[in-house]
Protein backbone atom coordinates (compact mmCIF):
# COMPACT_ATOMS: atom_id res chain seq x y z
CA UNK A 1 0.00 0.00 0.00
CA UNK A 2 1.25 3.44 -0.85
CA UNK A 3 1.57 5.86 2.06
CA UNK A 4 -1.48 8.06 2.55
CA UNK A 5 -1.13 11.64 1.43
CA UNK A 6 -1.80 14.20 4.16
CA UNK A 7 -4.60 16.69 3.54
CA UNK A 8 -3.20 20.12 2.62
CA UNK A 9 -3.70 22.77 5.28
CA UNK A 10 -6.53 25.14 4.22
CA UNK A 11 -5.52 28.69 3.34
CA UNK A 12 -7.19 32.09 3.52
CA UNK A 13 -7.96 31.71 -0.20
CA UNK A 14 -9.82 28.46 0.52
CA UNK A 15 -11.86 30.17 3.24
CA UNK A 16 -12.65 33.12 0.96
CA UNK A 17 -13.76 30.79 -1.85
CA UNK A 18 -15.91 28.71 0.50
CA UNK A 19 -17.56 31.77 2.06
CA UNK A 20 -18.01 33.56 -1.23
CA UNK A 21 -16.05 36.62 -0.14
CA UNK A 22 -12.72 38.22 -1.01
CA UNK A 23 -9.38 37.30 0.52
CA UNK A 24 -9.22 40.83 1.92
CA UNK A 25 -12.48 40.27 3.82
CA UNK A 26 -11.09 37.12 5.44
CA UNK A 27 -7.92 38.98 6.43
CA UNK A 28 -10.05 41.72 7.95
CA UNK A 29 -11.98 39.10 9.93
CA UNK A 30 -8.75 38.17 11.74
CA UNK A 31 -7.65 41.76 12.33
CA UNK A 32 -8.66 45.07 13.82
CA UNK A 33 -10.79 45.89 10.76
CA UNK A 34 -13.23 43.10 11.58
CA UNK A 35 -15.84 45.68 12.60
CA UNK A 36 -15.94 46.90 8.99
CA UNK A 37 -17.54 43.62 7.92
CA UNK A 38 -21.29 43.16 7.98
CA UNK A 39 -22.74 40.69 10.49
CA UNK A 40 -23.83 38.45 7.62
CA UNK A 41 -20.34 38.38 6.14
CA UNK A 42 -18.75 37.65 9.53
CA UNK A 43 -21.17 34.75 10.00
CA UNK A 44 -20.35 33.25 6.59
CA UNK A 45 -16.63 33.53 7.19
CA UNK A 46 -16.93 32.00 10.66
CA UNK A 47 -18.95 29.09 9.25
CA UNK A 48 -16.31 28.46 6.57
CA UNK A 49 -13.50 28.60 9.12
CA UNK A 50 -15.30 25.96 11.19
CA UNK A 51 -16.17 23.79 8.20
CA UNK A 52 -12.62 23.84 6.78
CA UNK A 53 -10.95 23.70 10.25
CA UNK A 54 -8.84 26.68 9.24
CA UNK A 55 -6.21 27.94 11.70
CA UNK A 56 -4.37 31.21 10.96
CA UNK A 57 -0.57 31.06 11.24
CA UNK A 58 0.02 34.02 13.55
CA UNK A 59 3.79 33.62 13.73
CA UNK A 60 4.21 33.40 9.97
CA UNK A 61 2.11 36.53 9.63
CA UNK A 62 4.40 38.43 11.99
CA UNK A 63 7.50 37.30 10.08
CA UNK A 64 5.95 38.67 6.89
CA UNK A 65 5.49 42.01 8.61
CA UNK A 66 1.73 41.64 9.04
CA UNK A 67 -0.21 42.05 12.27
CA UNK A 68 -0.50 38.96 14.45
CA UNK A 69 -3.85 39.82 16.04
CA UNK A 70 -2.44 38.88 19.45
CA UNK A 71 -2.76 40.89 22.67
CA UNK A 72 -0.84 39.83 25.76
CA UNK A 73 -1.95 40.13 29.37
CA UNK A 74 0.10 39.73 32.55
CA UNK A 75 -1.90 39.16 35.75
CA UNK A 76 -0.65 38.81 39.30
CA UNK A 77 -3.10 36.16 40.51
CA UNK A 78 -5.41 34.29 38.16
CA UNK A 79 -7.27 32.77 41.13
CA UNK A 80 -8.50 36.16 42.31
CA UNK A 81 -12.21 36.60 41.40
CA UNK A 82 -11.45 40.18 40.29
CA UNK A 83 -8.88 38.87 37.82
CA UNK A 84 -11.22 36.19 36.45
CA UNK A 85 -13.98 38.71 35.71
CA UNK A 86 -11.56 41.31 34.34
CA UNK A 87 -9.96 38.79 31.98
CA UNK A 88 -13.39 37.70 30.77
CA UNK A 89 -14.35 41.28 29.95
CA UNK A 90 -11.05 41.82 28.13
CA UNK A 91 -11.39 38.59 26.16
CA UNK A 92 -14.87 39.51 24.96
CA UNK A 93 -13.61 42.92 23.83
CA UNK A 94 -10.65 41.29 22.05
CA UNK A 95 -12.99 38.90 20.29
CA UNK A 96 -15.15 41.78 19.08
CA UNK A 97 -12.07 43.52 17.68
CA UNK A 98 -10.77 40.37 16.01
CA UNK A 99 -7.89 39.83 18.46
CA UNK A 100 -6.87 36.80 20.50
CA UNK A 101 -5.87 37.29 24.15
CA UNK A 102 -2.82 35.51 25.61
CA UNK A 103 -3.03 35.49 29.42
CA UNK A 104 0.02 34.76 31.58
CA UNK A 105 -0.31 34.34 35.36
CA UNK A 106 2.73 35.55 37.35
CA UNK A 107 1.56 34.24 40.75
CA UNK A 108 3.04 37.43 42.24
CA UNK A 109 6.49 36.12 41.28
CA UNK A 110 8.68 38.89 39.82
CA UNK A 111 11.12 36.49 38.13
CA UNK A 112 8.25 34.56 36.55
CA UNK A 113 6.77 37.85 35.34
CA UNK A 114 10.03 38.70 33.53
CA UNK A 115 10.09 35.29 31.84
CA UNK A 116 6.47 35.62 30.77
CA UNK A 117 7.18 39.07 29.33
CA UNK A 118 9.99 37.62 27.21
CA UNK A 119 7.71 34.83 25.97
CA UNK A 120 4.91 37.25 25.07
CA UNK A 121 7.27 39.43 23.06
CA UNK A 122 8.41 36.30 21.25
CA UNK A 123 4.83 35.89 20.04
CA UNK A 124 4.99 39.37 18.46
CA UNK A 125 2.05 40.66 20.45
CA UNK A 126 0.56 43.94 19.25
CA UNK A 127 -0.15 45.26 22.74
CA UNK A 128 0.13 44.39 26.43
CA UNK A 129 -2.30 44.71 29.36
CA UNK A 130 -0.67 44.65 32.81
CA UNK A 131 -2.25 43.83 36.18
CA UNK A 132 0.71 42.90 38.36
CA UNK A 133 2.66 44.15 41.41
CA UNK A 134 4.75 46.38 39.15
CA UNK A 135 8.21 45.29 40.26
CA UNK A 136 9.63 44.87 36.73
CA UNK A 137 9.66 48.50 35.67
CA UNK A 138 12.81 48.50 33.52
CA UNK A 139 11.88 45.74 31.02
CA UNK A 140 8.40 47.24 30.70
CA UNK A 141 9.88 50.69 30.06
CA UNK A 142 12.14 49.19 27.41
CA UNK A 143 9.20 47.46 25.72
CA UNK A 144 7.15 50.67 25.80
CA UNK A 145 10.06 52.66 24.37
CA UNK A 146 10.41 50.12 21.55
CA UNK A 147 6.84 50.89 20.48
CA UNK A 148 4.80 48.20 22.23
CA UNK A 149 1.46 49.75 23.34
CA UNK A 150 0.57 49.10 26.99
CA UNK A 151 -2.33 49.66 29.36
CA UNK A 152 -2.27 49.23 33.14
CA UNK A 153 -5.28 47.80 34.98
CA UNK A 154 -6.25 48.69 38.56
CA UNK A 155 -2.99 50.34 39.57
CA UNK A 156 -0.44 52.91 38.49
CA UNK A 157 3.22 52.12 37.97
CA UNK A 158 5.37 55.23 38.54
CA UNK A 159 7.79 55.64 35.66
CA UNK A 160 5.65 53.77 33.13
CA UNK A 161 3.95 56.39 30.98
CA UNK A 162 0.89 54.58 29.62
CA UNK A 163 -2.88 54.54 30.01
CA UNK A 164 -4.50 53.12 33.15
CA UNK A 165 -8.03 51.75 33.65
CA UNK A 166 -9.50 50.99 37.05
CA UNK A 167 -11.99 51.74 39.81
CA UNK A 168 -12.67 55.23 41.16
CA UNK A 169 -11.30 54.26 44.58
CA UNK A 170 -12.18 57.51 46.36
CA UNK A 171 -15.78 57.26 45.19
CA UNK A 172 -16.01 53.59 46.30
CA UNK A 173 -14.73 54.36 49.79
CA UNK A 174 -17.03 57.38 50.06
CA UNK A 175 -20.03 55.22 49.10
CA UNK A 176 -19.16 52.67 51.78
CA UNK A 177 -18.50 55.14 54.60
CA UNK A 178 -21.51 57.32 53.78
CA UNK A 179 -23.74 54.25 53.97
CA UNK A 180 -22.21 53.12 57.27
CA UNK A 181 -22.63 56.60 58.73
CA UNK A 182 -26.27 56.77 57.59
CA UNK A 183 -26.91 53.43 59.29
CA UNK A 184 -25.61 54.79 62.58
CA UNK A 185 -22.15 53.20 62.70
CA UNK A 186 -19.67 55.45 64.48
CA UNK A 187 -16.42 53.49 64.37
CA UNK A 188 -14.93 51.79 61.30
CA UNK A 189 -11.83 49.66 60.78
CA UNK A 190 -10.47 49.28 57.23
CA UNK A 191 -8.81 45.90 56.68
CA UNK A 192 -6.41 45.71 53.74
CA UNK A 193 -3.57 43.68 52.35
CA UNK A 194 -0.10 45.35 52.44
CA UNK A 195 -0.40 48.79 50.91
CA UNK A 196 3.12 49.98 50.00
CA UNK A 197 3.71 50.20 46.25
CA UNK A 198 0.15 49.22 45.25
CA UNK A 199 -1.52 52.43 44.10
CA UNK A 200 -5.12 51.19 44.32
CA UNK A 201 -4.64 50.18 47.96
CA UNK A 202 -2.85 53.45 48.74
CA UNK A 203 -5.75 55.40 47.22
CA UNK A 204 -8.32 53.48 49.26
CA UNK A 205 -6.47 54.04 52.53
CA UNK A 206 -5.97 57.74 51.79
CA UNK A 207 -9.66 58.18 50.89
CA UNK A 208 -10.66 56.25 54.03
CA UNK A 209 -8.70 58.59 56.32
CA UNK A 210 -10.08 61.71 54.65
CA UNK A 211 -13.72 60.61 54.41
CA UNK A 212 -13.91 59.03 57.88
CA UNK A 213 -12.52 62.25 59.32
CA UNK A 214 -15.03 64.34 57.36
CA UNK A 215 -17.92 62.20 58.65
CA UNK A 216 -16.62 62.31 62.22
CA UNK A 217 -16.15 58.53 62.41
CA UNK A 218 -13.67 56.88 64.71
CA UNK A 219 -11.37 54.93 62.41
CA UNK A 220 -8.26 52.81 62.11
CA UNK A 221 -6.50 50.72 59.46
CA UNK A 222 -5.43 47.08 59.83
CA UNK A 223 -2.81 46.16 57.24
CA UNK A 224 -2.25 42.42 57.04
CA UNK A 225 -0.57 39.88 54.76
CA UNK A 226 -3.16 37.14 54.37
CA UNK A 227 -2.43 33.44 54.04
CA UNK A 228 -0.89 32.11 57.24
CA UNK A 229 -2.01 35.05 59.41
CA UNK A 230 -5.45 33.73 60.34
CA UNK A 231 -4.66 33.81 64.07
CA UNK A 232 -3.50 37.43 63.90
CA UNK A 233 -6.61 38.40 61.96
CA UNK A 234 -8.82 36.60 64.50
CA UNK A 235 -7.12 38.45 67.37
CA UNK A 236 -7.47 41.82 65.63
CA UNK A 237 -11.12 41.32 64.73
CA UNK A 238 -11.87 39.88 68.16
CA UNK A 239 -10.29 42.89 69.85
CA UNK A 240 -12.31 45.18 67.59
CA UNK A 241 -15.52 43.40 68.57
CA UNK A 242 -14.68 43.71 72.28
CA UNK A 243 -14.18 47.48 72.14
CA UNK A 244 -16.57 49.36 74.34
CA UNK A 245 -17.32 51.83 71.54
CA UNK A 246 -20.47 50.86 69.65
CA UNK A 247 -21.78 50.63 67.01
CA UNK A 248 -18.76 49.65 64.92
CA UNK A 249 -18.10 48.25 61.46
CA UNK A 250 -15.47 46.62 59.27
CA UNK A 251 -14.64 47.81 55.75
CA UNK A 252 -12.88 45.24 53.57
CA UNK A 253 -10.52 46.66 50.93
CA UNK A 254 -11.16 43.88 48.38
CA UNK A 255 -12.84 40.53 47.81
CA UNK A 256 -9.94 38.44 49.11
CA UNK A 257 -10.03 40.35 52.40
CA UNK A 258 -13.83 40.03 52.58
CA UNK A 259 -13.52 36.25 52.44
CA UNK A 260 -10.83 36.29 55.15
CA UNK A 261 -13.00 38.50 57.37
CA UNK A 262 -16.04 36.26 56.93
CA UNK A 263 -13.91 33.26 57.89
CA UNK A 264 -12.59 35.11 60.96
CA UNK A 265 -16.07 36.16 62.06
CA UNK A 266 -17.26 32.57 61.62
CA UNK A 267 -14.40 31.26 63.77
CA UNK A 268 -15.20 33.85 66.45
CA UNK A 269 -18.77 32.60 66.76
CA UNK A 270 -22.10 32.71 65.01
CA UNK A 271 -23.11 35.95 66.79
CA UNK A 272 -20.09 37.84 65.47
CA UNK A 273 -21.92 38.93 62.34
CA UNK A 274 -24.46 40.67 64.60
CA UNK A 275 -21.85 42.48 66.70
CA UNK A 276 -20.34 44.60 63.91
CA UNK A 277 -21.26 45.80 60.46
CA UNK A 278 -19.34 44.51 57.45
CA UNK A 279 -19.06 45.96 53.96
CA UNK A 280 -16.55 44.97 51.28
CA UNK A 281 -15.20 46.43 48.06
CA UNK A 282 -15.88 43.77 45.36
CA UNK A 283 -19.12 41.92 44.75
CA UNK A 284 -18.72 38.14 44.94
CA UNK A 285 -21.32 35.46 44.16
CA UNK A 286 -21.35 34.12 47.69
CA UNK A 287 -21.82 37.49 49.45
CA UNK A 288 -25.59 37.07 49.47
CA UNK A 289 -25.27 33.66 51.16
CA UNK A 290 -23.05 34.45 54.17
CA UNK A 291 -24.49 35.51 57.52
CA UNK A 292 -27.22 38.11 56.95
CA UNK A 293 -25.81 38.79 53.47
CA UNK A 294 -22.70 40.94 52.98
CA UNK A 295 -23.11 44.50 51.68
CA UNK A 296 -20.62 45.38 48.96
CA UNK A 297 -19.34 48.05 46.62
CA UNK A 298 -19.53 46.18 43.31
CA UNK A 299 -16.75 47.00 40.87
CA UNK A 300 -17.64 47.06 37.14
CA UNK A 301 -14.86 44.54 36.63
CA UNK A 302 -15.78 43.21 33.19
CA UNK A 303 -16.21 46.78 31.97
CA UNK A 304 -12.74 47.59 33.31
CA UNK A 305 -11.27 44.70 31.27
CA UNK A 306 -13.18 45.81 28.17
CA UNK A 307 -12.07 49.43 28.58
CA UNK A 308 -8.46 48.30 28.89
CA UNK A 309 -8.74 46.61 25.50
CA UNK A 310 -10.41 49.67 23.98
CA UNK A 311 -7.64 51.96 25.23
CA UNK A 312 -5.02 49.54 23.95
CA UNK A 313 -6.73 49.37 20.56
CA UNK A 314 -6.55 53.16 20.16
CA UNK A 315 -2.81 53.00 20.81
CA UNK A 316 -2.35 50.11 18.36
CA UNK A 317 -4.19 52.21 15.79
CA UNK A 318 -1.68 55.02 16.30
CA UNK A 319 -3.14 57.39 18.91
CA UNK A 320 -0.34 59.58 20.31
CA UNK A 321 -2.20 61.73 22.86
CA UNK A 322 -0.87 61.91 26.43
CA UNK A 323 -1.46 58.86 28.65
CA UNK A 324 -4.86 59.02 30.34
CA UNK A 325 -6.58 57.51 33.34
CA UNK A 326 -10.02 55.93 32.91
CA UNK A 327 -11.83 55.36 36.22
CA UNK A 328 -15.21 53.69 36.54
CA UNK A 329 -17.55 54.04 39.52
CA UNK A 330 -18.60 51.20 41.81
CA UNK A 331 -22.18 50.49 42.87
CA UNK A 332 -23.50 50.00 46.40
CA UNK A 333 -25.27 46.67 46.98
CA UNK A 334 -27.12 46.64 50.32
CA UNK A 335 -27.58 43.51 52.43
CA UNK A 336 -28.16 42.67 56.08
CA UNK A 337 -24.55 43.00 57.26
CA UNK A 338 -24.82 46.80 57.40
CA UNK A 339 -28.48 47.27 58.32
CA UNK A 340 -28.90 49.01 61.67
CA UNK A 341 -31.87 46.77 62.54
CA UNK A 342 -29.61 43.75 63.09
CA UNK A 343 -27.17 45.55 65.41
CA UNK A 344 -27.12 44.47 69.02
Amino acid sequence: MSPSRSTPRPTIIDVARDAGVSKTSVSRYFGAERTLLSESMRSRIEASITRLEFRPDRIASSLRGRKTGLIGMLVADLRNPYTVAMVHGAELACRERGYALLVFNTDNDDALERRHLDILQGYSIEGLIINTRGQNLMPLQQSLASGLPMVLVDRHMPGLECDMVGLDNAHAVTLALSHLSEQGFQHVMLVTEPVAGISSREERVAAFDVEAGRLGLGHQVLELELGDNAERLDRAVGAWLERGERPQALLSANGVVTLALCQALSRLGAQSFERAGLIGIDELEWCSLVGPGISTIAQPVEAIGAQAVERLWTRIEGATDAPCQVVLEGELTLRGSTMAAVRS
